[in-house]
């Protein structure tokens, strides 16, 4: 604790004010005028001069400082198609601490799934590069008694929430999948009411900022898409809760696949959906990932795939609608999958688990151009080749620099899968091309 400073009267002070003070009207003895000016002179321009100069720079441009000195993600040399192993271990917890700077210019929603717990730590580290977070917590399901439930409030975590709002501007989206039957929910009017206050009402008790809904796969699985009807007033709830939400000054996401193929299915989501729903959703989350799986082997998110995708619901890049396409969300995964290549099988794999693999196997990493992913190979104990795509640098870079040649935003699946740097992507808009 600072000492109590002493008290003196103000008569002490004024006496010893007088006593300290020079009368610089007046040469000293023996000193002459001439020699005393050249002094005064050479203390202001090469002294003080200097010295206020320095202290207002540090003042005015200390943050600026601290941001050029840092060297940037590609100023590390990192990003590029012919990466190490050994570089990706050495350099992927070695995030940028300036975690606030967020200059995507889009939207930029991410999930965090209460199995990764990871997901949570990134939220609030990151938090500011990102505009929307969206924790996986409800379902709302169909319940005998009542007709529909919404479960899920077990999982909200409101101190975490707390300590995000008190961190950054991220607004607070909670996933909720409509596992409702369709046939029953969508042709009956006040279930359909019902579930739209069991939204809302959630909504306003928790604070949340909105929702994310996740509906539509499933409407597809039930195959209920098939029928124009249903699908007309499929359309119609997924309207009514987003303006019920916009009534309530919160937003709305909703999440969309991607086709599966050059021409559109009755069940795909295209562009006349796009257009009825617009003022209605805030965010369309397009699911661009998951493009192979066990059955059949290889990339996550081919770049061709994904620019066939958005031209089937935007049209052409050259002649977009930027207003619409500003809603559309680029999914990209910071998961991977590990296939088995001889007899099948295989699955996801999270961050962790890649990094053991690089450890344990020291692979070659092969740079596939046609998909823009990297891609590992290893044996495992029982000799089974595996094949590994996950996500590196590039392939996120690659994915970013087309979500903006779009001018659309992007979409993570999910931040608690990914390598910590991968976030320094999210503000890194360094004109200089990275290594191919």
């Amino acid at each position: 604790m600072a000492r109590r400073r002493e008290k003196r009267s103000s008569a002490t002070e004024s006496s010893e004010r007088r006593h300290n003070r020079r009368d610089v009207s007046k040469p000293r003895d023996g000193e002459p005028e001439s020699d005393r000016r050249l002094i005064t002179i050479f203390v202001v321009f090469f002294i003080v001069i200097p010295a206020v100069s320095m202290a207002v720079y540090k003042v005015k441009f200390a943050d600026r400082v601290v941001i050029e000195t840092e060297p940037s993600i590609r100023q590390k040399g990192i990003i590029k198609t012919d990466i190490h192993f050994q570089e990706i271990l050495t350099e992927h917890s070695k995030a940028s601490e300036n975690s606030s700077a967020r200059h995507y210019d889009y939207p930029v929603l991410a999930y965090i799934t209460p199995w990764n717990s990871k997901g949570y730590d990134m939220a609030k580290i990151y938090n500011s590069k990102f505009t929307h977070l969206s924790p996986v917590w409800y379902d709302l399901k169909s319940s005998q008694g009542s007709g529909l439930v919404l479960e899920g409030r077990h999982n909200a975590d409101k101190g975490w929430i707390q300590e995000l709002r008190s961190r950054g501007n991220a607004m607070i989206l909670p996933r909720v999948v409509l596992e409702a039957v369709p046939e029953e929910l969508l042709k009956k009017k006040k279930l359909r009411a019902k579930a739209i206050n069991l939204i809302v009402t959630e909504c306003k008790e928790m604070e949340y900022d909105g929702i994310v809904l996740e509906s539509w796969s499933r409407w597809a699985g039930y195959g209920v898409l098939h029928d124009p009807n249903m699908r007309k007033m499929a359309l119609q709830f997924v309207k009514h809760l987003g303006d019920a939400l916009h009534e309530q000054h919160m937003q709305f996401m909703y999440v969309i696949g991607p086709p599966r193929s050059e021409k559109l299915q009755m069940y795909d989501f295209g562009p006349e959906d796009l257009q009825f729903l617009k003022d209605s959703v805030d965010g369309f989350s397009l699911m661009t990932y998951d493009f192979s799986n066990a059955q059949n082997p290889g990339p996550n998110a081919p770049l061709k795939w994904i620019d066939l995708t958005l031209k089937l619901l935007l049209g052409s890049s050259n002649n977009v609608d930027s207003s619409l396409a500003r809603k559309v969300l680029l999914g990209i995964n910071f998961y991977g999958n590990d296939f088995a290549i001889s007899g099948g099988g295989g699955g996801a794999i999270i961050g962790r688990d890649y990094l053991a693999l690089l450890q344990k196997h020291k692979p070659t990493l092969h740079w596939d151009k046609e998909s823009g992913e990297h891609i590992i190979m290893y044996r495992d104990d029982k000799n089974i080749k595996h094949a590994v795509f996950y996500p590196t640098l590039m392939s996120i870079l690659l994915r970013l620099e087309n979500a903006r040649l779009w001018g659309i935003g992007i979409s993570i699946w999910e931040i608690g899968q990914g390598l910590d740097y991968f976030f320094d992507l999210l503000h890194d808009r360094e004109t200089s091309h990275p290594k191919m």
